[in-house]
Protein backbone atom coordinates (compact mmCIF):
# COMPACT_ATOMS: atom_id res chain seq x y z
CA UNK A 1 0.00 0.00 0.00
CA UNK A 2 1.30 3.72 -0.96
CA UNK A 3 2.37 6.72 1.72
CA UNK A 4 -0.45 8.28 0.17
CA UNK A 5 -2.86 5.48 1.05
CA UNK A 6 -1.78 4.57 4.57
CA UNK A 7 -2.09 8.07 5.51
CA UNK A 8 -5.31 8.61 4.00
CA UNK A 9 -6.74 5.61 5.36
CA UNK A 10 -5.50 6.77 9.00
CA UNK A 11 -7.02 10.34 9.07
CA UNK A 12 -9.84 8.91 7.02
CA UNK A 13 -13.83 9.90 9.22
CA UNK A 14 -16.54 8.19 8.43
CA UNK A 15 -18.03 9.12 5.25
CA UNK A 16 -22.09 8.00 6.15
CA UNK A 17 -24.81 11.14 5.64
CA UNK A 18 -22.47 13.12 3.77
CA UNK A 19 -22.94 15.77 0.93
CA UNK A 20 -20.80 15.34 -1.59
CA UNK A 21 -18.59 17.60 -3.58
CA UNK A 22 -16.34 16.99 -6.47
CA UNK A 23 -13.06 19.20 -6.11
CA UNK A 24 -10.99 19.36 -9.71
CA UNK A 25 -7.36 19.45 -10.05
CA UNK A 26 -7.25 23.33 -10.11
CA UNK A 27 -10.32 24.18 -7.27
CA UNK A 28 -7.89 22.83 -4.48
CA UNK A 29 -9.02 25.70 -1.56
CA UNK A 30 -11.48 25.40 1.60
CA UNK A 31 -11.30 29.04 1.57
CA UNK A 32 -14.01 29.26 -0.55
CA UNK A 33 -17.53 27.45 -1.73
CA UNK A 34 -19.14 24.78 0.42
CA UNK A 35 -15.93 23.81 2.03
CA UNK A 36 -15.46 27.33 3.78
CA UNK A 37 -19.18 27.70 4.25
CA UNK A 38 -20.59 24.48 5.82
CA UNK A 39 -19.32 22.31 8.64
CA UNK A 40 -16.64 19.88 7.15
CA UNK A 41 -17.97 16.79 9.07
CA UNK A 42 -21.40 16.88 7.19
CA UNK A 43 -18.66 16.98 4.10
CA UNK A 44 -17.47 14.45 1.44
CA UNK A 45 -15.08 15.15 -1.61
CA UNK A 46 -14.53 13.53 -4.41
CA UNK A 47 -10.92 14.09 -5.92
CA UNK A 48 -9.68 11.99 -9.32
CA UNK A 49 -6.36 11.67 -9.86
CA UNK A 50 -6.49 11.03 -13.70
CA UNK A 51 -3.60 9.33 -16.24
CA UNK A 52 -6.33 9.66 -19.53
CA UNK A 53 -5.99 13.27 -18.36
CA UNK A 54 -2.15 13.20 -18.07
CA UNK A 55 -1.99 10.99 -21.41
CA UNK A 56 -4.37 13.72 -23.48
CA UNK A 57 -0.94 16.08 -23.91
CA UNK A 58 2.57 15.35 -23.38
CA UNK A 59 2.88 17.59 -20.50
CA UNK A 60 6.38 18.94 -18.73
CA UNK A 61 6.71 16.48 -16.20
CA UNK A 62 7.04 19.20 -13.41
CA UNK A 63 3.06 20.33 -14.15
CA UNK A 64 2.18 16.66 -13.40
CA UNK A 65 3.78 16.09 -10.00
CA UNK A 66 2.66 19.69 -8.81
CA UNK A 67 -1.07 18.96 -9.51
CA UNK A 68 -0.83 15.31 -8.11
CA UNK A 69 1.28 16.52 -5.00
CA UNK A 70 -1.31 19.50 -4.43
CA UNK A 71 -4.09 17.17 -5.02
CA UNK A 72 -2.61 14.09 -2.78
CA UNK A 73 -1.74 16.79 0.06
CA UNK A 74 -5.46 18.87 0.06
CA UNK A 75 -6.79 14.96 0.21
CA UNK A 76 -5.07 14.84 3.91
CA UNK A 77 -5.90 18.08 4.52
CA UNK A 78 -9.20 18.27 4.13
CA UNK A 79 -9.31 14.79 6.34
CA UNK A 80 -7.55 16.04 8.91
CA UNK A 81 -10.40 19.02 9.00
CA UNK A 82 -13.23 16.20 9.26
CA UNK A 83 -14.16 16.06 5.50
CA UNK A 84 -14.45 12.25 4.37
CA UNK A 85 -12.58 12.16 0.73
CA UNK A 86 -13.40 9.61 -2.12
CA UNK A 87 -10.03 9.68 -3.73
CA UNK A 88 -10.39 7.92 -7.18
CA UNK A 89 -7.14 6.71 -9.33
CA UNK A 90 -8.91 7.05 -12.99
CA UNK A 91 -7.91 6.06 -16.47
CA UNK A 92 -10.71 7.87 -18.58
CA UNK A 93 -12.86 11.01 -18.95
CA UNK A 94 -14.11 12.34 -15.33
CA UNK A 95 -17.43 11.96 -16.38
CA UNK A 96 -17.29 7.86 -16.02
CA UNK A 97 -15.16 8.07 -13.00
CA UNK A 98 -18.38 10.29 -11.46
CA UNK A 99 -21.18 8.69 -12.98
CA UNK A 100 -19.49 5.30 -11.42
CA UNK A 101 -19.91 7.30 -7.98
CA UNK A 102 -23.22 8.56 -8.26
CA UNK A 103 -25.03 5.40 -7.48
CA UNK A 104 -23.47 5.47 -3.24
CA UNK A 105 -22.97 9.27 -3.34
CA UNK A 106 -26.48 11.09 -4.95
CA UNK A 107 -26.28 14.14 -6.65
CA UNK A 108 -23.01 15.66 -6.99
CA UNK A 109 -22.08 19.00 -6.46
CA UNK A 110 -19.14 21.02 -7.45
CA UNK A 111 -18.25 24.84 -8.23
CA UNK A 112 -18.09 25.86 -12.12
CA UNK A 113 -14.72 24.81 -13.87
CA UNK A 114 -12.58 27.13 -14.51
CA UNK A 115 -11.21 24.73 -17.95
CA UNK A 116 -14.04 25.09 -21.17
CA UNK A 117 -12.69 21.44 -21.47
CA UNK A 118 -13.56 19.95 -17.89
CA UNK A 119 -16.68 22.06 -18.06
CA UNK A 120 -18.03 20.69 -21.86
CA UNK A 121 -17.31 17.18 -20.44
CA UNK A 122 -19.25 17.02 -17.27
CA UNK A 123 -21.94 18.89 -18.89
CA UNK A 124 -24.28 15.34 -19.76
CA UNK A 125 -23.86 14.83 -16.05
CA UNK A 126 -25.54 18.37 -15.29
CA UNK A 127 -28.33 17.75 -17.96
CA UNK A 128 -29.20 14.46 -16.04
CA UNK A 129 -29.61 16.15 -12.97
CA UNK A 130 -26.66 14.01 -11.46
CA UNK A 131 -24.06 17.02 -11.51
CA UNK A 132 -24.91 20.60 -10.13
CA UNK A 133 -22.74 23.67 -11.12
CA UNK A 134 -21.99 26.21 -8.37
CA UNK A 135 -20.46 29.23 -8.48
CA UNK A 136 -17.02 29.45 -8.35
CA UNK A 137 -15.76 31.98 -5.74
CA UNK A 138 -12.15 31.76 -6.81
CA UNK A 139 -12.58 35.05 -8.89
CA UNK A 140 -12.48 38.52 -8.34
CA UNK A 141 -15.01 40.10 -11.22
CA UNK A 142 -18.34 38.81 -12.97
CA UNK A 143 -19.04 38.38 -16.36
CA UNK A 144 -21.53 41.12 -15.93
CA UNK A 145 -18.51 43.73 -14.76
CA UNK A 146 -16.77 42.11 -18.25
CA UNK A 147 -19.79 43.14 -20.39
CA UNK A 148 -20.29 46.74 -18.26
CA UNK A 149 -16.83 47.21 -19.55
CA UNK A 150 -16.96 46.66 -23.39
CA UNK A 151 -19.59 49.87 -23.34
CA UNK A 152 -16.70 52.05 -21.58
CA UNK A 153 -14.04 52.45 -24.77
CA UNK A 154 -13.14 50.05 -27.26
CA UNK A 155 -14.53 46.42 -26.65
CA UNK A 156 -12.05 43.77 -25.91
CA UNK A 157 -9.32 45.70 -24.52
CA UNK A 158 -7.75 45.01 -21.44
CA UNK A 159 -7.12 48.59 -20.07
CA UNK A 160 -10.73 49.49 -20.60
CA UNK A 161 -11.66 46.25 -18.50
CA UNK A 162 -9.01 47.04 -15.90
CA UNK A 163 -9.82 51.03 -15.59
CA UNK A 164 -13.60 49.67 -14.90
CA UNK A 165 -13.21 47.35 -12.39
CA UNK A 166 -10.30 50.28 -10.33
CA UNK A 167 -13.52 52.30 -10.63
CA UNK A 168 -15.91 49.95 -9.61
CA UNK A 169 -13.95 48.30 -6.40
CA UNK A 170 -12.07 51.45 -5.52
CA UNK A 171 -8.96 49.65 -5.65
CA UNK A 172 -5.91 52.24 -5.87
CA UNK A 173 -8.26 55.02 -6.24
CA UNK A 174 -9.10 58.19 -4.52
CA UNK A 175 -12.04 60.45 -4.59
CA UNK A 176 -12.71 58.58 -8.14
CA UNK A 177 -9.15 59.47 -9.29
CA UNK A 178 -6.76 56.80 -9.81
CA UNK A 179 -3.71 57.01 -6.51
CA UNK A 180 -0.45 59.16 -7.72
CA UNK A 181 -2.71 60.22 -10.49
CA UNK A 182 -2.56 57.41 -13.62
CA UNK A 183 -4.40 54.32 -13.79
CA UNK A 184 -0.71 52.31 -15.11
CA UNK A 185 2.60 52.63 -14.74
CA UNK A 186 3.72 50.22 -16.91
CA UNK A 187 5.99 53.11 -18.65
CA UNK A 188 8.06 53.66 -15.89
CA UNK A 189 7.58 50.06 -15.17
CA UNK A 190 10.58 49.20 -17.80
CA UNK A 191 14.15 49.67 -16.64
CA UNK A 192 17.23 46.65 -17.21
CA UNK A 193 18.23 44.95 -14.69
CA UNK A 194 22.35 45.26 -14.60
CA UNK A 195 22.18 43.22 -11.70
CA UNK A 196 21.70 45.60 -8.71
CA UNK A 197 20.13 44.64 -6.76
CA UNK A 198 20.88 41.13 -7.00
CA UNK A 199 18.05 38.68 -7.96
CA UNK A 200 16.47 36.70 -5.00
CA UNK A 201 17.40 32.67 -5.18
CA UNK A 202 14.51 30.62 -5.95
CA UNK A 203 13.25 29.28 -2.64
CA UNK A 204 13.50 25.29 -1.86
CA UNK A 205 10.51 23.08 -0.32
CA UNK A 206 10.29 20.17 1.49
CA UNK A 207 10.46 16.76 -0.26
CA UNK A 208 8.36 14.88 1.68
CA UNK A 209 7.31 10.92 1.28
CA UNK A 210 4.21 12.14 -0.48
CA UNK A 211 6.08 13.84 -3.44
CA UNK A 212 8.79 11.55 -3.47
CA UNK A 213 5.91 9.14 -3.79
CA UNK A 214 4.37 10.86 -7.26
CA UNK A 215 7.52 11.80 -8.44
CA UNK A 216 8.37 7.65 -7.91
CA UNK A 217 5.20 6.92 -10.02
CA UNK A 218 5.73 10.02 -12.69
CA UNK A 219 8.80 8.27 -13.79
CA UNK A 220 7.50 4.72 -13.35
CA UNK A 221 4.56 5.24 -15.39
CA UNK A 222 4.48 8.66 -17.17
CA UNK A 223 8.37 9.01 -17.98
CA UNK A 224 7.96 9.44 -21.43
CA UNK A 225 6.75 13.16 -21.04
CA UNK A 226 9.24 15.81 -21.37
CA UNK A 227 11.27 17.94 -19.07
CA UNK A 228 13.16 17.97 -15.76
CA UNK A 229 11.82 17.28 -12.37
CA UNK A 230 12.75 19.31 -9.84
CA UNK A 231 11.78 17.84 -6.25
CA UNK A 232 12.94 21.07 -4.07
CA UNK A 233 11.37 23.61 -6.67
CA UNK A 234 7.92 22.19 -6.26
CA UNK A 235 5.42 23.84 -3.69
CA UNK A 236 3.28 20.87 -2.67
CA UNK A 237 1.08 21.98 0.45
CA UNK A 238 -0.91 24.76 1.61
CA UNK A 239 1.98 25.62 3.67
CA UNK A 240 4.59 25.50 1.06
CA UNK A 241 2.06 28.10 -1.02
CA UNK A 242 2.10 30.01 1.40
CA UNK A 243 5.48 30.23 2.29
CA UNK A 244 6.21 30.98 -1.48
CA UNK A 245 4.01 33.82 -1.10
CA UNK A 246 5.83 35.41 1.95
CA UNK A 247 9.29 34.39 -0.06
CA UNK A 248 7.47 36.62 -3.23
CA UNK A 249 6.45 39.26 -0.72
CA UNK A 250 9.92 39.48 1.13
CA UNK A 251 12.01 39.25 -1.58
CA UNK A 252 10.22 40.74 -5.20
CA UNK A 253 7.49 42.82 -4.86
CA UNK A 254 9.71 45.11 -3.03
CA UNK A 255 11.66 45.54 -6.67
CA UNK A 256 8.98 43.80 -8.78
CA UNK A 257 7.49 46.86 -10.38
CA UNK A 258 10.56 48.36 -12.09
CA UNK A 259 12.15 45.11 -13.41
CA UNK A 260 8.77 43.25 -14.51
CA UNK A 261 9.72 43.67 -18.21
CA UNK A 262 13.97 42.69 -17.78
CA UNK A 263 14.99 40.16 -18.71
CA UNK A 264 18.67 37.82 -17.57
CA UNK A 265 20.79 35.12 -18.30
CA UNK A 266 21.27 34.39 -14.95
CA UNK A 267 17.80 34.27 -13.92
CA UNK A 268 14.78 33.04 -15.17
CA UNK A 269 12.13 35.05 -12.99
CA UNK A 270 14.29 37.93 -11.63
CA UNK A 271 11.62 39.68 -9.01
CA UNK A 272 8.58 38.26 -10.34
CA UNK A 273 7.10 35.72 -7.91
CA UNK A 274 6.68 32.48 -9.39
CA UNK A 275 3.22 32.16 -7.80
CA UNK A 276 1.27 31.69 -10.67
CA UNK A 277 1.03 27.79 -10.78
CA UNK A 278 -0.15 27.91 -7.17
CA UNK A 279 -2.57 30.91 -7.70
CA UNK A 280 -4.51 28.77 -10.48
CA UNK A 281 -4.52 25.87 -8.87
CA UNK A 282 -6.37 27.99 -6.04
CA UNK A 283 -3.78 27.20 -3.71
CA UNK A 284 -3.73 30.73 -3.36
CA UNK A 285 -7.21 32.91 -3.40
CA UNK A 286 -6.16 36.11 -5.99
CA UNK A 287 -8.53 38.13 -3.09
CA UNK A 288 -6.18 37.71 -0.54
CA UNK A 289 -2.89 38.31 -2.83
CA UNK A 290 -4.56 41.65 -3.79
CA UNK A 291 -5.48 42.43 -0.03
CA UNK A 292 -2.45 41.64 1.18
CA UNK A 293 -0.52 43.49 -1.71
CA UNK A 294 -3.06 46.80 -0.82
CA UNK A 295 -1.57 47.00 2.81
CA UNK A 296 1.82 46.23 2.18
CA UNK A 297 4.57 48.97 2.49
CA UNK A 298 5.41 49.32 -1.33
CA UNK A 299 6.45 51.60 -4.02
CA UNK A 300 3.19 52.72 -6.18
CA UNK A 301 4.80 51.72 -9.51
CA UNK A 302 5.64 48.01 -7.86
CA UNK A 303 1.83 48.13 -5.94
CA UNK A 304 -0.17 48.68 -9.30
CA UNK A 305 1.93 46.70 -11.36
CA UNK A 306 1.53 43.72 -9.70
CA UNK A 307 -2.08 44.39 -8.96
CA UNK A 308 -2.59 45.20 -12.82
CA UNK A 309 -1.60 41.30 -13.50
CA UNK A 310 -4.28 40.15 -11.02
CA UNK A 311 -7.01 42.24 -10.75
CA UNK A 312 -6.59 43.33 -14.67
CA UNK A 313 -4.93 40.76 -17.15
CA UNK A 314 -5.66 37.25 -15.03
CA UNK A 315 -9.65 38.31 -14.76
CA UNK A 316 -9.85 39.48 -18.41
CA UNK A 317 -8.76 36.52 -20.34
CA UNK A 318 -10.69 33.99 -18.09
CA UNK A 319 -13.86 36.24 -19.47
CA UNK A 320 -12.82 36.55 -23.08
CA UNK A 321 -12.05 33.04 -23.16
CA UNK A 322 -15.56 32.37 -21.69
CA UNK A 323 -17.66 34.53 -23.99
CA UNK A 324 -16.21 33.85 -27.16
CA UNK A 325 -16.35 29.91 -25.71
CA UNK A 326 -12.87 29.19 -26.41
CA UNK A 327 -12.56 31.27 -28.77
CA UNK A 328 -14.82 29.37 -30.76
CA UNK A 329 -17.42 32.32 -31.50
CA UNK A 330 -15.63 35.34 -32.83
CA UNK A 331 -17.31 39.10 -33.68
CA UNK A 332 -15.87 37.92 -37.13
CA UNK A 333 -17.83 34.76 -37.10
CA UNK A 334 -17.31 31.14 -36.39
CA UNK A 335 -13.67 29.48 -36.04
CA UNK A 336 -12.38 26.23 -36.75
CA UNK A 337 -11.82 23.60 -34.53
CA UNK A 338 -9.48 21.02 -34.09
CA UNK A 339 -10.82 17.61 -33.59
CA UNK A 340 -8.48 16.47 -31.36
CA UNK A 341 -5.41 17.55 -28.49
CA UNK A 342 -2.61 18.51 -30.72
CA UNK A 343 1.08 17.88 -29.22
CA UNK A 344 2.61 20.95 -29.64
CA UNK A 345 5.36 20.04 -32.16
CA UNK A 346 6.47 17.25 -30.09
CA UNK A 347 6.21 14.09 -32.53
CA UNK A 348 8.63 16.44 -35.11
CA UNK A 349 11.06 17.05 -32.16
CA UNK A 350 11.39 14.01 -30.82
CA UNK A 351 10.77 11.48 -34.20
CA UNK A 352 7.66 9.68 -33.00
CA UNK A 353 4.09 10.63 -32.07
CA UNK A 354 2.91 11.24 -28.80
CA UNK A 355 1.10 8.17 -27.76
CA UNK A 356 -2.37 9.67 -27.00
CA UNK A 357 -5.65 7.31 -27.54
CA UNK A 358 -8.36 9.56 -28.20
CA UNK A 359 -12.03 8.59 -29.35
CA UNK A 360 -15.32 10.69 -30.38
CA UNK A 361 -16.73 11.21 -27.04
CA UNK A 362 -13.64 12.82 -25.21
CA UNK A 363 -13.29 16.96 -25.89
CA UNK A 364 -11.97 18.27 -29.22
CA UNK A 365 -8.74 19.94 -29.60
CA UNK A 366 -9.91 23.29 -29.64
CA UNK A 367 -10.40 26.20 -31.64
CA UNK A 368 -8.01 27.18 -34.50
CA UNK A 369 -8.42 30.69 -35.86
CA UNK A 370 -5.38 32.50 -37.34
CA UNK A 371 -5.94 35.64 -37.73
CA UNK A 372 -2.64 36.73 -40.42
CA UNK A 373 -3.80 32.64 -41.67
CA UNK A 374 -0.26 31.29 -40.52
CA UNK A 375 0.25 27.67 -40.43
CA UNK A 376 3.97 26.68 -40.13
CA UNK A 377 4.81 24.35 -37.98
CA UNK A 378 6.75 25.35 -34.42
CA UNK A 379 10.69 25.02 -34.38
CA UNK A 380 12.10 22.08 -32.31
CA UNK A 381 14.43 24.94 -30.78
CA UNK A 382 11.21 25.59 -28.59
CA UNK A 383 11.80 21.76 -27.05
CA UNK A 384 15.66 22.44 -26.37
CA UNK A 385 16.90 21.92 -29.70
CA UNK A 386 19.80 24.53 -29.82
CA UNK A 387 19.29 26.88 -32.57
CA UNK A 388 21.46 29.37 -32.32
CA UNK A 389 19.42 32.42 -31.65
CA UNK A 390 20.85 33.21 -28.11
CA UNK A 391 17.59 34.40 -26.35
CA UNK A 392 15.09 31.79 -27.51
CA UNK A 393 17.83 28.50 -26.47
CA UNK A 394 18.16 30.45 -22.93
CA UNK A 395 14.34 30.67 -22.44
CA UNK A 396 13.75 27.06 -24.04
CA UNK A 397 16.73 25.56 -21.71
CA UNK A 398 15.26 27.37 -18.21
CA UNK A 399 11.74 26.11 -19.50
CA UNK A 400 12.13 22.63 -19.91
CA UNK A 401 14.36 22.99 -15.95
CA UNK A 402 11.79 24.63 -14.64
CA UNK A 403 8.38 24.71 -16.36
CA UNK A 404 8.70 28.59 -15.34
CA UNK A 405 9.53 31.40 -17.74
CA UNK A 406 7.90 34.98 -16.83
CA UNK A 407 5.10 36.87 -19.18
CA UNK A 408 8.02 39.07 -20.87
CA UNK A 409 10.28 36.20 -22.11
CA UNK A 410 6.46 34.14 -22.91
CA UNK A 411 5.31 37.27 -24.81
CA UNK A 412 9.05 38.92 -26.47
CA UNK A 413 10.76 35.79 -27.20
CA UNK A 414 8.99 33.21 -27.09
CA UNK A 415 5.54 34.33 -28.77
CA UNK A 416 7.11 37.12 -31.27
CA UNK A 417 9.37 34.75 -32.51
CA UNK A 418 6.68 31.91 -33.30
CA UNK A 419 4.54 35.44 -35.00
CA UNK A 420 7.54 36.35 -37.33
CA UNK A 421 7.95 32.43 -38.40
CA UNK A 422 4.22 32.67 -39.01
CA UNK A 423 3.51 29.59 -36.84
CA UNK A 424 0.29 28.19 -36.37
CA UNK A 425 -1.21 29.64 -34.03
CA UNK A 426 -3.27 26.48 -32.11
CA UNK A 427 0.49 24.78 -32.03
CA UNK A 428 1.87 27.77 -30.51
CA UNK A 429 -1.04 27.63 -27.88
CA UNK A 430 -0.96 23.85 -27.25
CA UNK A 431 3.06 23.98 -26.96
CA UNK A 432 2.38 26.37 -23.79
CA UNK A 433 -0.33 24.42 -22.46
CA UNK A 434 1.78 21.30 -21.79
CA UNK A 435 5.33 23.41 -21.26
CA UNK A 436 4.04 25.37 -18.20
CA UNK A 437 3.10 24.40 -15.07
CA UNK A 438 0.59 27.39 -14.85
CA UNK A 439 -0.80 26.95 -18.07
CA UNK A 440 -5.14 25.90 -18.56
CA UNK A 441 -6.74 26.63 -21.43
CA UNK A 442 -8.45 30.01 -19.88
CA UNK A 443 -5.16 31.22 -19.91
CA UNK A 444 -3.00 30.01 -22.94
CA UNK A 445 -5.20 30.46 -25.47
CA UNK A 446 -6.03 33.92 -24.94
Amino acid sequence: MSVFKKLLDKKQPDSSGRRWLFVPYDQLSDSMGPLAKEDPKSLGIILVENTWKAARRPYHKQKLALILTNLRHFALEQADRGVAVKYVAANGPYRTALEQLIPQCGPIRMMNPAERELRVELQELVREGDLEFLPHEGWLTTSDQFHESKKKGPPWRMDVFYRHIRQQTGILMEEGKPLGGKLSYDVENRLAWKGDPPAPEVPNFPVDPIKKEVVDLIESRLGHHPGQLDLHGLPGTKSDAQNLWSWAKSECLPYFGPYQDAMSKESSSLFHTRISAVLNLDRLLPGEIVDDILRMDLPLPSKEGFIRQVLGWREFVRHVHRATDGFRTLPTGKAPVAERPGDGGYSRWAGKPWPATWSRKEPDGGARPSFFGTHNPLPPAYWGEESGLNCLDKVASHLWREGYGHHITRLMVLANLATLLEVSPRELTDWFWVAYVDAYDWVVEP
